[in-house]
């Protein structure tokens, strides 16, 4: 079922949670949405990668890259990886790279902006936690709803 999000702010305007617009877009997917599943991190995307490789089913991963610009969390590899396992998206609160490649990959990605330098591999991280940013709180299980006019998060699914 299509959707934008200005017509879902306009249907749903007590059930929707309109992001703060400071993300950029990639990826070959402009339109997106799905179930949440969250992941904090900090300059470090070993875990990020750990859960690409699981079944996405159609779920939008929200990494908390605690806002870092100083190396990518996201490249190409990892996004043909979202891509493979079925994830429509992934938005990261931080930096990716390979952006031309990620353009090709379709799955929906946002990120505060691109960096060359490749983040650490160590593992460190939590998943399924709450995270907070771009002005919204994310839990595991709601709903976020991306186009070119923006991002929305809501409690439950609204094109069900």
């Amino acid at each position: 079922m299509g959707f934008t999000t200005p017509d879902l702010c306009d249907a749903y305007p007590d059930h929707v949670h309109v992001l703060e617009p400071v993300f950029r877009a990639f990826g070959a997917e402009t339109t997106f949405s799905g179930p949440v599943e969250t992941l904090k991190v900090f300059e470090d995307n070993a875990l990020i990668r750990q859960v690409l490789e699981t079944a996405g089913e159609g779920r939008v991963l929200v990494v908390d890259g605690g806002g870092s610009l100083r190396c990518a969390l996201l490249g190409g590899r990892l996004a043909y990886l979202a891509h493979t396992n079925g994830w429509s998206g992934v938005v990261v609160n931080g930096a990716v790279r390979d952006a031309a490649e990620l353009n090709q990959v379709p799955v929906g990605i946002r990120a505060l902006n691109t960096v060359p330098r490749r983040s650490d591999k160590k593992g460190a991280g939590e998943r399924g936690g709450t995270v907070m940013f771009a002005g919204a709180t994310f839990r595991p299980h709601m709903y976020l709803y991306a186009d070119d006019d923006g991002i929305l998060l809501a409690e439950r699914n609204l094109l069900a």
